[in-house]
């Protein structure tokens, strides 16, 4: 059993902790800007509501979190009151936020700087997979670091593996965010053409998803797609944050993302259509409308 907190009980940062508590039977410490989300946790799960991410953090083996973006990340580890001021040596922040690979290299440094480690640890499988404590994690930074948290990780997540030096869980995390776009993308034609085609969608998964066309998102979406349901997971409004984070890193790299920018800009489409919350499988509605 380890001491761990964690900071941002969100719809991924919620059952992430509380599969820490119930599954490892960790000792766990949380904090959440809108403090009652804090104290109903505590009520459902245990442990103990920390004030600042400070006094989250304080005494702690592990801290974890799983916040919204760059700043935010930047506010509850560097701030005032953030974490970094008072891990303890020797311990281990591991930051499951998508953000931006610049800002991981900055706060492993940072925390190099005080004597503890940093990982950066993106996850994919959405609000179910958080749920369900089946996420996939993408880790960067060091190995001995790595080793000591993923046992830890491991009562949320089904895989989690090392990617390399700090930085390279979030650059993993975005080529899983270029992959998916184009998948989601190429669904969304194929059930709006079989529509216009006539064909029963259905039979048509059923015989397609058994060949060189499966896919996560063929088995899990189709058909709430097929019935112009959109509220099943990811919001549209969260993958253009991480597309934003894709397409800028492509800038620094020189990598070439034609079709990522183009789903970008559909997405985009989809919020003018009052689609900011739906989940990404909405771009079927921008070509039905």
């Amino acid at each position: 059993m380890a001491k761990v907190a964690f900071i941002g009980l969100g719809v991924m940062g919620y059952p992430m902790a509380r599969h820490l508590a119930v599954k490892g039977g960790h000792e766990v410490t949380v904090y959440n800007r809108t403090a009652a989300k804090a104290e109903a946790w505590v009520a459902a799960h245990g442990g103990r509501v920390a004030a600042t991410p400070a006094e989250a953090a304080k005494g702690q083996d592990i801290v974890f979190a799983c916040v919204g973006n760059d700043e935010d990340l930047r506010q509850v580890t560097l701030g005032p009151e953030g974490a970094f001021m008072t891990m303890a040596q020797g311990s281990i922040f591991v930051d499951h936020t998508t953000a931006s690979a610049d800002i991981a290299r900055d706060l492993a440094a940072a925390a190099a700087a005080g004597g503890f480690a940093f990982l950066d640890a993106p996850v994919s499988g959405g609000q179910a997979g958080a749920e369900n404590g089946v996420l996939t994690v993408m880790v960067g930074g060091e190995a001995a670091a790595f080793a000591r948290a993923e046992p830890v990780i491991a009562s949320f997540a089904r895989a989690c593996n090392l990617m390399g030096p700090a930085g390279s869980g979030q650059l993993a995390k975005m080529v899983n965010q270029i992959c998916i776009a184009g998948l989601v993308q190429g669904l969304a034609e194929g059930i709006h053409f079989a529509h216009k085609a006539g064909l029963d969608v259905e039979k048509l998964i059923a015989t397609i998803s058994k060949g060189a066309a499966q896919s996560w998102q063929m088995e899990n979406r189709w058909k709430t797609m097929d019935e112009g349901k959109f509220d099943f997971g990811f919001a549209v409004d969260w993958m253009r944050k991480d597309l934003g984070i894709v397409l800028g890193e492509a800038r620094r790299n020189g990598a070439h993302l034609p079709v990522t920018a183009l789903v970008d800009q559909f997405y985009s489409e989809v919020q003018k259509m009052g689609g900011a919350r739906w989940d990404t499988s909405s771009l079927v509605a921008r070509l039905e409308r």
